[in-house]
């Protein structure tokens, strides 16, 4: 098996982690956070003091952060990564950020004969769990291939989106849609309760109908419809909604770059970050129901 080191153990590292130790990969790992690394340890993964020490004897690394901004920093900042990572290594970044900033790594990464692939996922915390993510990667077809194996213990589709930063820009064209769609599940559930409906048989007539959509085939945003899912927990775990808030905002950049346009991507990004402002920022994005059920 292989010896992977593991950056970034947060709601969806933690979990994607414990799915290549059950797999039998040996894991190096380490995060700020000193609960998630030694959950990590009683799972089976070696605990590294800093990211570097982490690489030693690593012939994978996967890092899992919040923004582009710290995997730059990560990678190619004072002291990076690429300092200290020999050619045979292969480079996996499963963070969601700005493809610019995929292209800027893996392009450092390529001029020190590093392998380098981004492979955002898409799923949440549950998909995380089962290791059945979904992972949509950017880079040269033979560092694709070199990084499947290693998907596979934590994916069930694996997808090459093209060249460096491709798998950015599927994500975050995801990410987007999904943004729309569970606000207008959250709307529509909010509207029906209002009028008196059960909010569960409401959601079952949409998912047998034309309004039929991923929000309310596996993430109901209404509370106890569904179990094991955030809203069914106070809206905690699962995907926050400042990284939500994040994700559009991304959209937002990508939009003026290409010159689309997104009108109902800009509104959800003003909801989303309406609902941040209002200090439901870590809270899962399935809570824009209560933003709504707040308004009369």
């Amino acid at each position: 098996m292989t010896n992977i080191a593991f950056i970034g153990l947060g709601n969806m590292g933690g979990p994607m982690a414990e799915n290549l130790i059950k797999a039998g990969h040996n894991l190096t790992v380490y995060d700020l956070n000193k609960d998630v690394v030694a959950k990590a340890v009683q799972a089976g993964a070696k605990k590294a003091d800093s990211a570097i020490a982490a690489l030693t004897n690593a012939k994978v690394i996967i890092s899992m952060l919040p923004n582009g901004s710290i995997v730059k920093s990560l990678y190619t900042g004072k002291n990076g990564l690429i300092n200290h990572i020999s050619k045979d290594v292969l480079v996996i970044d499963s963070s969601t950020i700005a493809a610019d900033d995929a292209r800027h790594v893996a392009t450092a990464c390529k001029l020190k004969g590093i392998n380098m692939v981004d492979a955002p996922v898409s799923g949440g915390t549950a998909a995380a769990i089962a290791g059945t993510l979904t992972f949509i990667c950017g880079g040269e077809v033979e560092a694709f291939e070199k990084a499947k194996p290693i998907l596979d213990a934590m994916g069930k589709n694996i997808f090459h989106a093209g060249a460096s930063g491709a798998g950015q820009v599927a994500k975050i064209c995801n990410n987007m849609l999904l943004a729309v769609h569970m606000i207008g599940t959250a709307e529509a559930l909010n509207m029906g309760t209002r009028q008196g409906l059960d909010a569960g048989v409401l959601s079952e007539i949409m998912k047998a109908s034309s309004g039929n959509n991923w929000s309310l085939q596996v993430y109901n945003p209404y509370p106890d419809v569904m179990p094991n899912v955030p809203s069914s927990n106070d809206y905690q775990g699962g995907f926050m909604t400042n990284l939500m808030s994040k994700d559009l905002g991304l959209a937002q950049e990508l939009a003026s770059k290409s010159h689309s346009p997104i009108p109902l991507g800009a509104a959800a990004g003003q909801l989303y970050e309406l609902h941040k402002y209002n200090g439901q920022g870590t809270k899962d994005f399935s809570s824009i129901l209560q933003m709504l059920q707040e308004k009369s």
